[in-house]
């Protein structure tokens, strides 16, 4: 899918396919227009904070020409939607601050998590799935994959 300009996504996602210890089968979600052709994807694996296992929600993309259209969120929602019924408790996301909450995403901040690098607090989001769930406070490790 051609929605970024370099092949890094790509291959992140090829190396997250890969990586026993960060693929999670149904959590690579897609949506098509009416032909069936893809035109957006979300993808979460595998991170921990503080050791605990957690999700992290990227790279996610949506073909330019179909942006602003809901492909992107539809295939964020079901992703989550999917998340939730695993058993997940914890989605981890560094993104954009305007678009994030609209899915329930808050400032990491808000349980003590970070990441690993310096980047403002409005950016490195978390989303607790099962208000009853504990959510761990710390660092968050991602996946080989991400170059961290």
């Amino acid at each position: 899918m051609a929605a970024f300009t370099t092949p890094d996504e790509a291959d992140m996602v090829d190396a997250l396919r890969a990586d026993p210890d960060a693929w999670l089968p149904g959590l690579s979600v897609v949506t098509v227009d009416e032909d069936g052709t893809v035109v957006g994807h979300a993808l979460m694996s595998r991170c921990h904070v503080d050791g605990m296992p957690a999700l992290v929600l990227g790279p996610c993309a949506v073909v330019p020409a179909v942006q602003g259209r809901g492909a992107g969120s539809a295939a964020i929602q079901a992703g989550l939607e999917t998340a939730r019924k695993m058993g997940e408790n914890l989605v981890v996301v560094l993104g954009h601050a305007g678009y994030y909450p609209r899915f329930g995403f808050l400032r990491a901040s808000r349980w003590k998590i970070a990441a690993p690098f310096s980047v403002p607090e409005d950016v490195m989001m978390a989303l607790q799935l099962d208000p009853s769930g504990s959510v761990p406070s710390g660092t968050v490790e991602y996946p080989r994959a991400f170059g961290i």
